[in-house]
C-alpha cells in the first residue's frame, strides 16, 4: 500500500510517499508498523488518517492497493 506524509511526518520519514508491503491489516497495526520502522514518529496518535480520500478511525481494514494519507494535526493563530 501507498503511505502519503505531510507536515513533519514527512521531515521526520525523509520522504514523502513510503510503500509498505505486508498483510492485509488495520489502520491503527499500521501506525505500529510504522512506529517501529521509524521510532521518531511518536505523534501517530494524534494523526488524522485518511485511506483513498476518506477519513477513518484505527480500526479501518486497509487493503493491498490501498492509499493512506497521514495528516499531523494543525495548530495557527
Amino acid at each position: 500500500m501507498k503511505v502519503l506524509l505531510f507536515a513533519q511526518l514527512e521531515e521526520i520519514v525523509g520522504e514523502r510517499e513510503i510503500e509498505i508491503k505486508s498483510e492485509p491489516m488495520t489502520v491503527g497495526q499500521l501506525k505500529d508498523v510504522l512506529l517501529e520502522k521509524y521510532p521518531n514518529l511518536r505523534s501517530l496518535d494524534s494523526t488524522i488518517v485518511a485511506v483513498n480520500e476518506e477519513y477513518v478511525k484505527n480500526d479501518t481494514q486497509l487493503k493491498e492497493n490501498d492509499v493512506v494519507a497521514l495528516i499531523p494535526p494543525v495548530s495557527g493563530g
